[in-house]
């Protein structure tokens, strides 16, 4: 190989040890510069505030309309059994690292960096947008109070503007002005934030039990049967399903919250079930009932719940509703504004991010600067964006994190060791060890975690797979898998007509990515698991989060083109971000130098110079030796 041979490859080293670089953390991981003031309560009613709001009294009525009719029912259920799928591997994952970032944090000490970037770009775009939609829904249902007299004063006013990958809008003034009441008061506090969040819910959750029992007092079964209970199809049902993820998708900020937890391991997984439980069971509940009140054609997607009980005769309900919902989009509202400012503080503190973003007020604890900046783009959404846009746009971004966070909880399953965490005492993320427990050790258990992500006996005979370093062979499944599992609901969903003609490629097209499939999950499951004693864990691992990501695929599948577009524009821009100044910046921006060769670590791998590892600043904390050169972990 000539001189320019070896710069290529050199460079080529570098780049891609950049871009898989793992957050190491070190230190006390219970230690933090924000307040840990949370408890189970508080968690499990955020998660329920941000979950419930504008997508039970909005969402409901314009999935069931324009998708599912009555069958929005099963449309919630689907969303709600791969919401739950996906909350247990949030669960495990918080529960294991009680820090501010979720899923960005899970897929950048698990896959790397670039991947972890990535799934904190969605993130952002999700808090984002969830906030604006919220906004502009909360906007719309004061408008439908008062006839629609606020938005027939902006139309003559200010008129219609067609915006290109946008369509028709008119400006929201009401929904910008929301949203940034919204960012003041996460502004004020976490905890204050917390107790309008508790008092607001319950409110809300009363108001919903009043919807569903009165409702199902004015219902009339003919509303099912007669018009056709799924006329929209099976694909309407999977087209409302990919449209009502979106009112889900609140749990993962319980994980945002790990960091403010007073005991993350035991709330966080509590917490999150908990929440997921009441929140389908309020969805499919409310969904039904508003169904059977109304024929699906008559319901006004604007107002659904009010004009339900209106076209009843029945004013005085209509107001009531009228309260829960504004007290269920502003619990919502705030709770999105919260996540938002976290994730990009997260970001901040690892360099990926501009460090402006990382700074917390002295007084409140609160990254100010990241509510303010990013508080005021969402309301720019709110104020120009329609409610319809930006919930289709919203759900791709979501369901890429939770794919990549499930395919995480797979790949760590299968690891010898947890490389993340440091060999510095780390009480509180992971069970700690029986030495530290002050009990014997279990050289069974020990023998276990090293044999992890090795051939189980029975598969010995697959020689080419055991000279793999333990784990590889796994990683290199779950991508397999979820690169045919894409291919697989694309061909399935989009070739649906052609399968059925028995069209011959598309049969063939569809068997082999069927076979892949199996056969990429098969590399998975020939290998044996590690055996951690974790506070909680995710059940029936790998096929849980194959599930997951499964569901996760064919909802993605579903979703419009302009969808899709809009999505890629994004990427645009965080690769700009990242490849313009995260990867420069990132705290763990280790370079290894050995002479003239750049090597990877076969440990962490983590970039070094010279056999050492400089650690970064973590999370605003120094950690011990911060910025000092210390020995390569063994």
């Amino acid at each position: 190989m000539g001189e320019t041979g070896k710069k290529v490859a050199r460079w080529l080293g570098e780049f891609a040890g950049k871009l898989t670089r793992k957050k190491r953390i070190s230190g006390d991981v219970m230690e933090t510069p924000l307040q840990r003031c949370l408890g189970t309560w508080d968690l499990m009613l955020f998660g329920v505030g941000q979950m419930i709001g504008g997508g039970i009294y909005v969402l409901s009525g314009t999935v069931a309309k324009d998708n599912a009719g009555p069958a929005i029912v099963i449309s919630l259920l689907i969303a709600g059994f791969v919401a739950l799928l996906s909350s247990l591997c949030y669960a495990e994952f918080a529960a294991r690292i009680p820090k501010t970032g979720s899923a960005y944090l899970f897929g950048y000490v698990t896959m790397g960096e670039f991947v972890g970037f990535v799934i904190a770009w969605q993130m952002v775009l999700e808090n984002m947008i969830g906030a604006a939609s919220v906004a502009r829904a909360w906007g719309g249902y004061v408008d439908s109070m008062l006839d629609g007299a606020i938005r027939n004063s902006t139309l003559r006013t200010v008129g219609v503007v067609r915006v290109p990958l946008v369509g028709q809008i008119y400006p929201d003034f009401v929904a910008f002005a929301v949203c940034m009441v919204a960012c003041i008061a996460v502004a004020i506090g976490v905890k204050h934030s917390a107790r309008l969040n508790n008092v607001f819910t319950l409110v809300n959750l009363m108001v919903i039990l009043f919807v569903i029992v009165f409702g199902f007092t004015l219902a009339d079964s003919n509303n099912w049967t007669a018009y056709g209970f799924m006329p929209m199809g099976f694909a309407g049902v999977l087209r409302g399903a990919a449209i009502c993820f979106f009112a889900f998708i609140g749990f993962d900020s319980i994980a945002t919250a790990g960091e403010e937890s007073i005991d993350p391991q035991r709330s966080i997984p509590i917490a999150t079930l908990a929440s997921m439980s009441i929140v389908t069971l309020s969805y499919v509940g409310v969904a039904a009932a508003l169904t059977l009140m109304v024929p699906y054609f008559k319901i006004n997607a604007d107002a659904a719940l009010p004009d339900a009980f209106a076209q009843h005769d029945l004013t005085w309900a209509k107001y009531l509703v009228a309260i829960g919902a504004l007290s269920g989009m502003t619990t919502s509202l705030v709770g999105s504004v919260y996540a938002l400012s976290r994730c990009c503080y997260a970001m901040a503190c690892d360099g990926l991010l501009f460090e402006f973003f990382s700074r917390l007020n002295a007084r409140t604890q609160v990254p100010l600067n990241a509510v303010i900046v990013f508080g005021t783009i969402s309301a720019i959404f709110a104020l120009l964006m329609e409610l319809h846009v930006l919930v289709e746009f919203l759900s791709v971004g979501t369901l890429l994190a939770f794919t990549i966070v499930a395919a995480s909880t797979i790949i760590l399953h299968y690891q010898p060791k947890v490389d993340f965490i440091s060999e510095e005492k780390n009480y509180g993320s992971i069970t700690p060890t029986a030495e530290e427990a002050g009990m014997p050790p279990s050289t069974v258990a020990e023998e276990k975690q090293k044999m992890a992500g090795t051939l189980k006996p029975a598969f010995s005979y697959m020689t080419f797979l055991s000279k793999l370093r333990p784990g590889v062979a796994v990683v290199v499944g779950v991508v397999l898998m979820a690169i045919f599992t894409g291919a697989f609901c694309s061909t399935l969903v989009h070739g649906l007509g052609q399968l059925q003609r028995g069209t011959w490629w598309m049969v063939i097209m569809a068997i082999v990515f069927g076979i892949g499939l199996v056969l990429s999950f098969g590399l998975i499951i020939v290998h044996r698991q590690s055996d951690l004693n974790l506070s909680f864990q995710v059940p029936f691992v790998p096929f849980t989060p194959a599930l997951s990501i499964f569901c996760n695929v064919v909802l993605m599948t579903n979703l419009t083109n302009m969808t899709w577009l809009r999505f890629f524009i994004w990427m645009v821009i965080g690769l700009l971000v990242y490849f313009g100044y995260g990867i420069r910046h990132s705290k763990e921006n280790k370079i290894l130098d050995y002479g003239t060769m750049m090597v990877v670590s076969g440990d962490d791998d983590a970039l070094s110079l010279n056999g050492t590892i400089h650690r970064p600043q973590i999370d605003g904390m120094k950690s011990p030796g911060a910025g000092q050169p210390s020995p390569l972990p063994q």
